[in-house]
């Protein structure tokens, strides 16, 4: 892929996909979310052409995430769940960060690697995997062994979920080789923490040193902003004030690797510095407008960036 060549914008993101319950001193809300579903609908929101692999159950819940799939056009490879459909539980009524909790399907997720879910991955012009249970030994070998072209169209997010996880060092380590079959991959100051229990920098310097480092690494560290790390050099970006209070920061990281993933897909990998300055402004930008909202749904800017902070 190059800069001057758009690709065909066919995208597939495997992983997760479940209903949020938000608790707080007001009551309880439910929200379609998941990580890999989040992205998903980022880039249909975006203009992709966009399907999502990801497991559900035979209940109401389920249908609520397809009727929300359908209402963004997303198309959907469905796994079954002998358990249910995922459910996350965000409570935030003592103020502060929120603690999750998370039911038996979420700790049991999987995916089914058949016709369906192999001609959705052959077909895609990227490949995104977000959310996924890297730490279960057969679902990772599945994983490896279904994507062609890896260091081609792959993207990860490795996204851990301390309530989700069995086993971290397993993880880490299947999360790590990975990440060197990939084109791009997306680490945050919380997954450095969960994972290493180290910085972000440590964990990034870590995936560099790696035999067969990913071409790109997207470093994100909440309020203070963004990095995109190509071979010894880095381009920085600050997080971008819009118009309008701070709602809801859940979002954010999902926001911004769709709209990395988007700028990928139509424009090809940046091959100049200002190049990925362009392409993570605008994800910052994207990132900006979604937190200015409840819920996780990507969000337009409607105005122009006032100043960074």
């Amino acid at each position: 892929m190059t800069d001057a060549t758009p690709t065909p914008r066919r995208v597939t993101v495997v992983g997760d996909a479940l209903i949020d319950e938000l608790r707080d001193a007001h009551g309880s809300r439910e929200f379609v979310g998941g990580a890999a579903l989040n992205v998903a609908v980022g880039l249909a929101v975006l203009g992709d052409e966009a399907t999502l692999i990801a497991m559900l159950g035979d209940d109401e819940p389920a249908e609520h995430i397809r009727a929300y799939l359908r209402d963004y056009g997303v198309r959907l490879v469905e796994s079954p769940s002998m358990h249910g459909t995922s459910r996350a539980i965000s409570d935030r009524s003592e103020g502060g960060e929120p603690r999750y909790e998370f039911n038996e399907a979420a700790w049991r997720r999987s995916i089914r690697f058949d016709d369906a879910t192999r001609a959705a991955l052959d077909e895609a012009d990227v490949v995104v995997v977000s959310c996924y249970p890297f730490d279960d030994a057969a679902q990772y070998a599945s994983l490896v062994e279904a994507i062609e072209r890896p260091r081609e169209r792959l993207v990860v997010d490795g996204n851990p979920r301390s309530g989700m996880l069995s086993d971290r060092d397993a993880f880490l380590a299947n999360f790590e080789d990975f990440a060197t079959r990939s084109l791009l991959v997306k680490v945050g100051d919380d997954d450095a923490e969960l994972l290493l229990g180290d910085s972000l920098d440590a964990f990034v310097a870590r995936l560099q040193s790696a035999q067969g480092s990913p071409q790109a690494i997207l470093a994100t560290a909440g309020r203070h902003g963004a990095a995109v790390h190509v071979g010894d050099a880095a381009v920085h970006e600050d997080i971008v004030v819009l118009p309008g209070p701070i709602i809801d920061t859940m979002g954010a990281g999902d926001a911004t690797l769709s709209a990395a993933v988007h700028h990928l897909a139509v424009h090809g990998v940046p091959r100049s510095a200002d190049g990925w300055r362009g392409a993570l402004r605008e994800a910052m930008t994207i990132a900006a407008a979604t937190v200015r909202h409840e819920g996780a749904l990507l969000r337009m800017p409607t105005h122009e960036k006032i100043d960074p902070s």
